[in-house]
């Protein structure tokens, strides 16, 4: 039996997967943005789960709801940071007051999340952090540069923190899906486009594409669950792990795309190297 903290799980991917963590037996803390912090979920398992209020951006709290969990079934054993959301402009158009929230979230709620759980695994010499980013925090895409951004700060935080905390006996996994049938595309996605001209057949296409797009992407938010609980059971997970047949398209198509820039240019890139 596992116990497990699941950030943003009100709906969508995070309730998927606490879902199947409860299922199978395990424990499970989740955290809602709902102010009074219930979730059906505890209701329905009221020995083997616990709901808490969080807003992903209420850094000050983390440290409190992970004693809560910590105290209600003695530590946590996988820690899944899955609490977001997504940012459709381009760079140019995209004002500090959309983008720095975001960062609040997507990448500084991920860090500090980590942080209030990493003590008592540290103590325990065991554990398991789970981070979402997303295809496109491997591979960019135009008209989701900050939303980009911030999982490419994911990415490489997880990174180096798996390279940190592998001699004490924690794993890390960063979780890259593809195009889900959850909120994503839906209220969970903030716009923000303005009317500079150059960017106007971008921002029309973004519009039409997150319109036609929402509740028809190719993968199933039912599956998502029992794919990490069986990630979480491995003794060696992966650090990445793509889901979606078009996440895994995605990522391999860019990293042709970098082997070939690579080989193209070695010359100069090699260039500035001279063995003292």
């Amino acid at each position: 039996m596992k116990t497990w903290l699941i950030t943003g799980a009100d709906k969508g991917l995070g309730h998927s997967l606490a879902q199947s963590a409860l299922a199978q037996g395990d424990n499970v803390v989740v955290t809602v943005l709902a102010a009074d912090g219930q979730s059906p979920l505890a209701q329905a398992f009221p020995d083997r789960c616990r709901s808490f209020h969080l807003n992903a951006a209420d850094h000050a709290r983390f440290p409190a709801v992970v004693a809560k969990a910590e105290a209600a079934f003695g530590g946590i054993d996988v820690l899944v940071n899955n609490a977001g959301y997504g940012l459709a402009s381009t760079a140019e158009e995209t004002p500090a007051e959309k983008y720095r929230p975001l960062f609040d979230v997507d990448f500084f709620g991920t860090t500090e999340m980590v942080r209030a759980v990493l003590p008592g695994m540290r103590k325990r010499r065991r554990g398991h952090v789970i981070n979402f980013s997303s295809m496109v925090g491997f591979a960019a895409a135009p008209g989701f540069s900050f939303y980009s951004a911030a999982k490419f700060a994911v990415e490489g935080y997880s990174e180096a923190l798996a390279k940190e905390v592998a001699p004490l006996g924690i794993k890390v996994t960063i979780v890259e899906p593809g195009g889900f049938r959850s909120d994503f595309a839906g209220p969970s996605l903030d716009t923000s486009f303005s009317q500079i001209e150059d960017y106007a057949e971008l921002g029309a296409a973004l519009r039409g594409y997150t319109a036609a797009r929402h509740g028809k992407q190719p993968n199933d938010p039912a599956l998502l669950g029992p794919a990490l609980c069986r990630i979480a059971a491995e003794a060696e997970p992966p650090l990445r792990l793509p889901l979606g047949r078009d996440a895994l398209d995605y990522i391999r198509a860019d990293i042709a795309q970098v082997l070939a820039e690579l080989e193209r240019w070695e010359d100069i890139a090699g260039s500035t190297t001279r063995e003292p």
